[in-house]
Parts: C-alpha cells; structure tokens; sequence
C-alpha cells in the first residue's frame, strides 16, 4: 500500500482540535489563513508521497557508505533532497530577510512529519538544517549570519550538531573538544565528535557544523563551553567555499536502523570555524537548535508511527487467516478481535501524540507572536512531553505493527520490521526519553507547577461544559484530571530531587495520557459526538487513559524502594 499523508487529519486538528486560528489573527501569522495553510499541507503531502516515501525501502538495503573518506548516499536521495530544498521545505519558518518563508513553526511541523513518515533517514538531513538556522538567527553575529544564513536557508549547504563525544554523551559539560583563538578573528578548533547525523554527503556543496569546544580558560561543566561554527569547506580569496577545512569523517556508525542516514565520527585537527553567541555561553545557542530538534524528533516518532500503521493496515485488510468470529465478516484478520485492539490502538495513540505535537508547536507559535510568558511556559513544558510520547508511540506502534504481520513482521521483505528499527533511535535522540522526563518534574516545575496547572484547569473547563451532554466521554477524563493534579501537587512538594526522578518517566506518561483524553475528548466535541472519531475517542479514554492511574501510582512512590536491592543483589542469580 502506497503511503497516504495524513493531510486532512492535520486540518481537523488545526481547526477542531488545538485553535490554529487564533496563530493566523496575529499580526506576526497573519498571511498563514487555512487558504495557504492547506495549500501547504496539501502540497507537502504531495511532495512525500511521490518523491520521498519510494525512497524508504531503499535506504535500509542500500544505505550510506563511506569510500576513501568521501560519504555515498543512497541513491535517489540526492534527487529528492534536490527537491526539498527547491519546494522551500526546509526554510519554511527560517525568517523573511535571510530568505526563509516566516511562516509558523506549527506548520513545519506538520511537515517535517509527513517528511519522517516517508523517509525518516532523509528527513534528518533537512530537520538539523532548520535546527541550525534557528540557532543562527537567534545568537549569531551579523557577520556570521551574512556567510552562512542564505545558503543553510535555501538548502544550498546542510547542517549539523556536533555535542557528543566517546566520554561525554548525556553529560555534555565533560566534553574535551578544545579551540583556541586566531589572530583574525576567527577560531581553531580540535577534537572527535561522535554519532553526527549526516556529518556529511555527497549533494549539497557544504556542510555547517554546529561544534560545542571549550576555550583555554573556559572552566569546567557547561557554563565554560562555547560554540562555533565550522564548515567542510572554507572560503578562498574570492570568497567561493573550495578549501578543505581541517576536518573529516573518520568512520560512519553501523546502525540498527535508518540506514541511509550516515551517522559520523567526526574528527576536528584545528579546523577554522566562527564563534556563535558569546563565548563560554554555547549550551545557550546551542540548547536553541536542540528544543527545536526535539519537537521535530517527537514529530519523527509520530510519523513513522503513522506509516507503521498504514502498512498494518493494509496487511490486515489483505491477509485471509482463521475463521470469522462476526457476522459479515472479511475473511481477512481484521475480523479477528485482537488485530482490532492493536490497529484501533495505534490510530488512538496516533492521534494522541500527534495532537500533544501540534499544541506544543501552536504555544511556541503563540510565545514568538505575542511574547506572552504564558505562552512560552506552556510551550516548554509541553515540548518534553511531545518528544518523550510521540517516540514511544512511534516505538509501541511500529512494534504492533510487526505483531499484525504476525511471523512476516520478522521477514524483512515485508518491510514491518524496518519501522520499528528506524524509529527506536528517536527515544535516544536530542536526550533520552528519561532526560525529557527529568526535566519535566524538575525545571518545568520550577514555577510551582503553574504551567502544569494551567493545562488542567483547560482539561477540567472542558470536561465540565459536556459533562451531562457526553458524559461516558468527559466524566472518566475529568477523574483523570483530578488524580494527575494531586501527582502534580505530590512532584511539586518533593524537596529531593531523587525522589521526583524516581517517577519521571510514569508522571510524563500520565500526563501525556491525560493529555491525550483531553484532545480526543475535543475531536469528539467537534464532531457532535456521533461518528469516526467520537469512535475513537471513546475508545481512547475507555481503555487506553485507564492506564494513567497505575502510572501515577507509580510516579509518587519516590526513589526509596529503587535503591533497596544493592548492586549484588541485583545481579544475583
């Protein structure tokens, strides 16, 4: 089954589900009205389905290879980025006066992940891009801006993130890159960066490199780290960029999957880049183009989810297996029950996490277009759990898509399998799922919880206005409410930090569960509660937002009884 962007669930959510419109009546979004909203979704999906879905099985069998130090990609994959870059895909939100479009990150969004679902292991290339012209445009001189903007913008050049290294993964700040300064101006920069999406590849004329490196008198952790910017390619007395810089791919990383995109060891010998921000001041710009990545890595998750499904269900539409238990059935497993819970729960879920995706961009939207603190608090607490949930329902999707196969999900010429490889690495991108969690109970709740609270009161106000009318709806996800806002009340008066850790990861999924019932609960609303999805969203929170209880149980019980086994204990037979 050919993939089908799912173009009009977008416009459902955009209209029905998380306001799009109130983005289009600021000055700042105006020209985005749903005429150009939908002309752009439309042609997005387009552009995926035709150009970069039939690109997705051959990037796992023919993926990217480095020969005699230069990186071949798949092919096809130059031809098709061609026509990302061309289409404007990749400086859709990028600013007016550096050549970009301006137009909402909500937007991008959408299609980035449309772009994920049809090929994610080229969609990496353009999201580090998009990335790093954030950063840029934020933090970066006029005269950096000038030599990199413009063609990072029109996809001329691509770019990268370079922070981890073989003794410095999560724990950023132990990193051991060095640079020293130039008479010129300009820097010298020297140290291995390991696990670079796309450090390199052989279409676009250069590569950027965003490189995190420490100055001489830079002191330790990440508050005497710097960032600088550092090309494949310098420029020469003419100012055309031919002149190798000191740097290289040295291996690219044999990977469980995506393998069309080549993940790089990427080895600096005093190569020349330019400073970004200010000095000793990196993880400022550079923690820039990671909240971006992360709202586009939970984009990632959503949409190979989507793409898992879409095959599922076209398996289990085709596939003849066992007798019919319903009356008027297929003779196809969709009659059978439990290939109806799994499709049925990965559409649920799916619309979940991609709702929770589309209200974290509309409050950054909301927070660029108004400055509203508001805003831009709801905007950062919701962007871990957009991250954290879309990729474990990318994972949980995609491996029920493998359990629809049944035994051809394991035979790789099904092409189930490659779902659920490809999109494992999105919990691990741009900060462990358990990273996202810890930040969620413990910066996001710096404010008391405000931010938290806030989004409650919008559920309950909700629940409330049909709590007679669609009771069976807004009665369990009010309940549900309620039990999340004393675990919200429970993290907030946690003094030890370890305690709250301790339940990070099953609060998030709590609230991303609840989350989840309050969007389904609004589609149902739209709808008039009669139709597809007020199915589904009956579904949703009869037997999926159930689950928030156990985890929130789970999220109070502090890190006591973690710590009780000891190691040997732990290891006994």
């Amino acid at each position: 089954m050919p993939f089908r962007a799912p173009v009009t669930d977008f416009q459902f959510l955009f209209d029905h589900v998380v306001d799009f419109a109130q983005i289009t009546a600021t000055e700042r979004f105006a020209d985005a009205d749903n005429d150009t909203r939908d002309a752009i979704l439309s042609e997005a999906g387009k552009m995926v389905e035709e150009v970069m879905a039939p690109l997705q099985r051959a990037g796992d069998l023919e993926g990217a290879v480095l020969e005699n130090g230069i990186v071949r990609t798949t092919p096809g994959y130059g031809d098709a980025y061609k026509q990302i870059a061309e289409g404007g895909w990749i400086s859709m939100s990028a600013l007016p006066e550096n050549g970009g479009m301006g137009l909402p990150i909500s937007l991008t969004a959408a299609v980035n992940e449309m772009m994920g679902a049809g090929c994610l292991s080229l969609q990496l290339n353009p999201l580090m891009t998009q990335g790093q012209i954030e950063a840029l445009e934020h933090h970066a001189s006029d005269e950096v801006k000038s030599m990199f903007l413009s063609k990072l913008v029109s996809g001329e050049w691509s770019g990268t993130m370079n922070l981890t290294e073989p003794a410095a993964g999560s724990d950023v700040g132990a990193l051991r890159s060095k640079a020293e300064r130039n008479e010129d101006g300009t820097y010298s920069v020297t140290g291995q960066k390991i696990y670079i999406t796309w450090g390199d590849n052989d279409f676009t004329e250069n590569v950027s490199h965003l490189v995190l490196a420490r100055l001489p008198e830079g002191g330790s952790g990440t508050k005497g780290i710097s960032l600088f910017l550092v090309p494949k390619l310098l420029p020469d007395e003419n100012g055309d960029y031919v002149v190798p810089n000191s740097l290289k791919v040295v291996s690219l990383e044999h990977k469980l999957g995506i393998h069309g995109s080549p993940t790089a060891v990427m080895q600096y010998d005093g190569a020349k880049g330019w400073l970004v921000g200010q000095e000793h001041g990196g993880m400022k710009a550079m923690f820039t183009m990671m909240n971006n990545a992360r709202l586009g890595v939970g984009g990632q998750g959503v949409g190979v989810a989507e793409a898992a499904y879409q095959h599922a269900l076209a398996y289990a539409m085709e596939r003849t297996q066992g007798r019919s238990m319903i009356e008027g059935g297929t003779g196809t497993i969709m009659d059978h029950a439990d290939v109806r819970r799994m499709l049925t729960g990965m559409k649920a879920d799916i619309f979940a996490a991609r709702a929770i995706e589309m209200a974290c961009a509309v409050a950054l939207d909301m927070g660029t277009a108004t400055g509203a603190k508001e805003w831009n608090a709801r905007a950062a607490f919701l962007t871990p759990i957009s991250k954290a949930f879309g990729t474990d329902v990318g994972i949980k999707v995609s491996e029920d898509g493998v359990q629809v196969h049944g035994g051809m999900g394991f035979i790789e010429e099904t092409g189930a399998a490659q779902f659920s490889r490809d999109v494992r690495i999105t919990a691990i991108y741009e900060g462990t799922n358990g990273i996202q969690a810890m930040d969620l109970v413990a910066r996001k709740l710096m404010d008391g919880g405000d931010a938290a609270y806030a989004i409650l009161d919008e559920i309950e106000d909700c629940a409330e206005k049909v709590r007679e009318s669609m009771a069976d709806l807004a009665e369990p996800l009010w309940q549900a409410t309620e039990t999340l806002r004393e675990a919200t009340e429970w993290m907030v008066a946690q003094g030890d930090l370890n305690d709250r850790f301790a339940g990070s990861v099953p609060f998030l999924r709590g609230f991303a569960r609840v989350l989840g019932g309050y969007y389904h609960l609004r589609a149902a609303i739209a709808e008039g509660g009669e139709g597809p999805r007020s199915k589904l969203a009956k579904f949703y929170i009869k037997r999926l937002l159930p689950e928030h209880a156990g985890v929130l149980a789970h999220a109070m019980e502090g890190a006591g009884d973690l710590y009780a086994l000891s190691p040997e204990e732990l290891g006994a037979a």
